[in-house]
């Protein structure tokens, strides 16, 4: 099967890249922050789904702005790689920052998050089992509609500013959520480099195209049309090289675990 033909990249628009990046200017940075700037309102669209209401898309775009901003600034035209894919992340880094920085859980939410924890233990020790939705929102005296949105707002809840003030100390400095915080995040250096050899034994071999779609849809959580237009190819070519690249790795796992045996 043929493969649909490759986009060209807009000669205007690299004209403009090339232009600022052999001189920036802010005229220059503002026609490049226009052109992309449908793919800041893609990203803040995704995550403002999944918020509660009290949070405004605005705001996330405009956070999401300033990722993009950055991006433009420090790509780098040899690299190579489609700028749509190289200032996805920062941009959503730039929205989930911001996110983090706001105490955006009005009292409200946050009281009736608190009324929703009581009811469903409540329950739970009347029945001396995990309650039921419908039981809960009975308890609660809520129609199934506002009891799924307040179930959807009770998880904003855990989202706080790490600059919040956590206690006042009888020092100068007072103590913020980030100074208490539990860093999850942190990674063991063995199991990382496990993880980082698994992915050097993994790529090995495959050709630049292969290993991003790889990243791109495990790493990246994009969608195989996604990753299709990022790359210039039909999203059943994605599927099918996707599919292939599964295959060969499979079969390169158990020739290396047959090795093993031996």
């Amino acid at each position: 099967m043929a493969e649909k033909t490759k986009k060209k990249v807009d000669p205007e628009i690299m004209k403009v890249w090339v232009k600022f990046k052999k001189s920036p200017n802010e005229e220059m940075r503002n026609m490049l922050v226009e052109k992309y700037l449908p793919v800041v309102k893609y990203n803040a669209e995704r995550i403002y789904a999944k918020l509660p209401d009290e949070v405004e898309l605005d705001d996330l775009i405009s956070a999401g702005i300033f990722g993009l901003i950055d991006a433009i600034s420090a790509f780098d035209l040899s690299r190579g790689v489609k700028f749509e894919t190289y200032c996805a992340p920062r941009i959503r880094g730039a929205i989930l920052d911001e996110l983090r920085s706001m105490d955006w859980v009005p009292r409200l939410v946050r009281s009736r998050a608190h009324q929703l924890e009581n009811a469903t233990k409540s329950l739970e020790a009347e029945h001396g089992r995990l309650a039921t939705d419908e039981e809960i929102a009975n308890r609660m005296g809520m129609s199934n509609d506002e009891y799924i949105k307040l179930k959807r707002d009770a998880t904003a809840v855990g989202l706080v500013s790490l600059s919040r003030k956590w206690f006042e100390t009888d020092s100068q400095k007072d103590i913020c959520e980030i100074d208490v915080l539990e860093d999850k995040r942190g990674e063991d250096p063995l199991k990382e480099t496990q993880r980082r050899d698994l992915k050097d034994i993994l790529t090995k071999g495959l050709s630049r195209a292969e290993k991003l779609i790889l990243v791109l849809y495990y790493y990246e959580e994009m969608t195989m049309k996604e990753i299709g237009a990022t790359l210039d190819l039909s999203e059943s070519r994605v599927s099918q090289m996707h599919s292939s690249i599964l295959a060969r790795l499979k079969a390169q796992m158990n020739h290396q675990k047959n090795e093993l045996k031996v």
